[in-house]
């Protein structure tokens, strides 16, 4: 699927958003408090007004750009104002801090995060809402190889820095037939705090625990690499390099080449279907003491099967559960509550190529966000 740019997507969206809510759609739970009905406008939007402030993750990135094109057409008295360059780990600090209504991380708050949410938030703390299932894309820029496929133990490898060329036995036996170069291995990673490369991390250390012995961090924890702030930092330092491999959520990497990653005996390629069978084979809830939570964990090692994506990657928006302006809860709300509506996963799916949350998480969250004040 062609992704389109960030900068494209204000002006087509608005149309589309125009265009969904015409024709309707099914609910995929009930509405959020000022939110209206999932499969269109509402006066209740109509009527809100306002500004939130709002910034972290940028796999989020063009699913923001979309999500807020499409709900300013249904509330135009509301300004959303997303900030895709402080990665997840700023997203969380600048949430904490008090600067964002909410935060988009690819990962839900540690403990001590937890711990600090609740001297901004109250006793009740802030929630973890998962609004977006995507996938890391493992990208690379190799002159003559169009197609490349890599088990999990030759990528921990790779990124690990223990193979250094692109002719190596390991790549070889993933790619028989394929003419590998002797062109030395640029592994390209992560400068910033990243929920992605706390993904990745931890799916090289579930999946090749014998390789990858580094800890899960949103920091990449191996000296070597070339290391680029941002998503689309990486992106593009792939694409300008020869013997290149990153990693980054599939929505930003545009027309850089992606690698097939082994699950069980099969090579998988991204694609929106293979994340949803991966969601559903691999994710379960996790352990959390705030009331109305949906964090969730990723257990790779169950994803064996050639239909499912080998690692798929869940984005959250953490708010508080107590506002301290009530006029700033139900704006905040009203706007998740677009985003996890049947319309607003529509439109992220068509212009950042995300997988639909299931419809069973949107209601989860939906009765969630109807708590908040």
């Amino acid at each position: 699927m062609k992704v389109l740019r960030f900068g494209r997507v204000a002006a087509v969206i608005a149309a589309g958003a125009l265009a969904l809510t015409a024709c309707g759609g099914s609910n995929t739970g009930a509405s959020a408090p000022g939110a209206g009905s999932n499969s269109g406008g509402s006066s209740r939007t109509e009527s809100l007004s306002g500004t939130i402030t709002a910034g972290g993750s940028s796999a989020q990135a063009n699913a923001q750009a979309a999500w807020t094109a499409g709900f300013k057409a249904q509330a135009p008295g509301v300004t959303v104002n997303y900030d895709k360059s402080q990665g997840s780990g700023g997203g969380v600090t600048n949430f904490l801090a008090g600067t964002y209504d909410f935060a988009g991380s690819d990962a839900y708050l540690k403990p001590d995060q937890a711990a600090k949410a609740q001297e901004k938030c109250g006793p009740g703390g802030a929630v973890n809402l998962p609004v977006y299932t995507d996938g890391v894309a493992i990208i690379f820029n190799l002159k003559g190889v169009d197609k490349l496929q890599l088990s999990s133990d030759t990528l921990a490898k790779i990124f690990a820095q223990k193979i250094k060329s692109w002719d190596d036995a390991a790549i070889k036996a993933d790619n028989p037939g394929v003419t590998l170069p002797s062109t030395a291995i640029t592994t390209v990673t992560r400068s910033d705090g990243s929920g992605t490369t706390q993904n990745f991390s931890n799916y090289l250390h579930q999946v090749a625990p014998g390789v990858w012995t580094s800890p899960v961090s949103n920091k990449w924890p191996i000296a070597g690499s070339s290391a680029q702030q941002g998503g689309s930092g990486v992106v593009n330092t792939v694409k300008a390099g020869d013997g290149t491999i990153g990693y980054a959520d599939h929505s930003s990497i545009g027309d850089v080449k992606a690698a097939s990653i082994k699950a069980g005996s099969t090579y998988v390629a991204f694609s929106q279907d293979a994340v949803t069978k991966a969601i559903a084979a691999a994710v379960t809830p996790a352990k959390t003491t705030v009331a109305g939570d949906l964090s969730q964990d990723i257990d790779y090692t169950k994803l064996t099967s050639g239909d499912a994506y080998p690692i798929p990657l869940i984005s959250y928006d953490i708010l508080c559960t107590k506002f301290k302006d009530a006029k700033q809860a139900k704006l905040v709300t009203a706007y998740i509550g677009y985003i996890i509506s049947d319309q607003g996963q529509k439109i992220a799916a068509k212009n950042a190529g995300s997988a639909p949350i299931p419809a069973d998480l949107a209601t989860k969250i939906s009765a969630t966000l109807k708590t908040i004040s």
